[in-house]
């Protein structure tokens, strides 16, 4: 399972265990509050639990974590499930308690050995994630199963990521799709989702995109933000679908106002380049800034590139340097290589050789080519280095081999004179050719000498 998709899951759980504070009858819940307290007063239960779940999302009541807690104790001293199982979220989530998860433990097992769903699940996600006890996949699995058992979509779902990722069990990804195939049926979206990355990736199902695709609107047409951000993926790649900008934008735009960076940083680059709308680079601007100020590296050197440039907005290297450097810290190659051209130039800083070859050495041991031939530069002329030809060639060398073309110039220049390595007219040619191929006119130009020379 790829990182978004796991975080998403986290999301979705966590989301889970809020929700669960309102977990009411399926009638009762529907019982005006004025009707309530004197059912509540004589022991009811359902009343009690009921007042519990009122304190907490009814309108016609002021919101009371604690009023709320004081109504479900009742309830649960008297064994009622439901009031066990929100307890137990409360004390998950510290909502009007301290949070205790070994007391959130105890509330959801009087509840799970009831029989309530929501609370094997949730101990399920106890022992999966190790809240409060020893992280345990086998007996996170078992809570799930018992869940699943009864039909619970979420617990269906979860045996299905276990499945699939091997958590506790050994990874087999038909059982996963099997489980995922179970919960899907009764329309739960992240089922859906994960259904379809199985077929666009081909995981215990053959490739097929069209099918991923209809799993992803299921779940997309239910406000899944992780399928409208693939589904705009499909579109603007064209994969299983006609390629359409347009609808593609449409989905990104569906997730990105639910806050998916991935799909904001789409939209900041579908404004900029024109794709599927108008070039507007104020409108790219504002999408590069939402998902940037939630730490998107790739947004984050977009916007150094938007003020290094002066697009939409006044030139500021300074505020440039500002966003390169949030993104180069989280290792981002392309911005290492900006901040690096930066001190070279002294762009909105002091030139300084040293630290431009510190930035370029970051990205270049990443294989950004750039990079490597700027490095290759700075050893051939000396800057901020003792030159070093021999140094040089190792540099131009790894880019060359990118297709950098400028790198295959300065290597064929380096043979045709001998530094750093013994004259060889015929490898000079040879490497200026292929800066040719790759359209450097130089690289033509160097090539069509020897070759007229011979």
């Amino acid at each position: 399972m790829t990182q978004s998709r796991t975080i998403e899951r986290m999301k979705r759980l966590l989301l889970f265990v809020i929700t669960m504070l309102f977990y009411c009858s399926s009638t009762a819940c529907f019982v005006p509050f004025k009707e309530t307290p004197l059912s509540a007063e004589q022991g009811n239960t359902k009343a009690q639990t009921n007042i519990g779940v009122m304190y907490n999302q009814d309108s016609s009541v002021q919101q009371s974590y604690h009023k709320s807690k004081e109504w479900y104790e009742k309830a649960a001293a008297q064994g009622d499930a439901i009031a066990q199982t929100n307890l137990g979220s409360m004390y998950e989530q510290g909502l009007g308690v301290r949070q205790d998860y070994h007391k959130a433990r105890e509330w959801y097992e009087k509840a799970a050995a009831q029989g309530d769903a929501l609370a094997q699940i949730s101990l399920g996600f106890m022992y999966e994630q190790g809240l409060g006890v020893r992280q345990d996949y086998h007996k996170a699995r078992e809570w799930y199963e018992k869940a699943a058992a009864q039909g619970a979509p979420l617990a269906q779902t979860n045996i299905g990521v276990m499945y699939e990722q091997g958590l506790g069990v050994q990874q087999d990804y038909r059982k996963a799709r099997e489980w995922y195939e179970k919960a899907a049926a009764q329309g739960e979206a992240f089922a859906q989702t994960n259904l379809g990355y199985m077929y666009e990736k081909g995981r215990g199902v053959q490739q097929d995109y069209r099918k991923a695709g209809e799993w992803y609107e299921k779940a997309a047409l239910q406000g899944d933000d992780l399928a409208q951000r693939k589904l705009g993926i499909m579109y603007e790649q064209g994969l299983g679908v006609r390629q359409d900008y347009y609808k593609a934008r449409a989905w990104y735009e569906k997730a990105a106002v639910q806050g998916d960076v991935f799909a904001q940083t789409k939209l900041g680059f579908m404004y900029e380049q024109g794709r599927g709308v108008q070039q507007d680079y104020h409108k790219s601007r504002a999408w590069y800034e939402k998902a940037a100020v939630q730490g998107d590296a790739l947004a984050q050197v977009s916007l150094g590139l938007m003020y290094e440039q002066g697009l939409s907005v006044r030139q500021d290297y300074h505020k440039a340097r500002e966003w390169y450097e949030k993104a180069a810290a989280q290792g981002d190659a392309l911005a290492q290589v900006s901040l690096g051209l930066m001190y070279e130039y002294g762009l909105g800083v002091r030139q300084d050789y040293h630290h431009a070859r510190e930035w370029y050495e970051k990205a270049a041991a990443q294989g950004e080519a750039l990079a490597q031939r700027k490095l290759g530069s700075m050893y051939e002329q000396g800057l901020g280095v003792r030159q070093d030809y021999h140094k040089a060639r190792e540099w131009y060398e790894k880019a060359a081999a990118q297709g950098d073309d400028l790198a295959q110039t300065y290597l064929g220049l380096m043979y045709e004179q001998g530094l750093g390595v013994r004259k060889n007219l015929a490898t000079a040619k040879e490497w200026f050719g292929k800066a040719c191929d790759n359209g450097n006119q130089s690289g033509c130009d160097y090539y069509a000498r020897l070759n007229s020379s011979r």
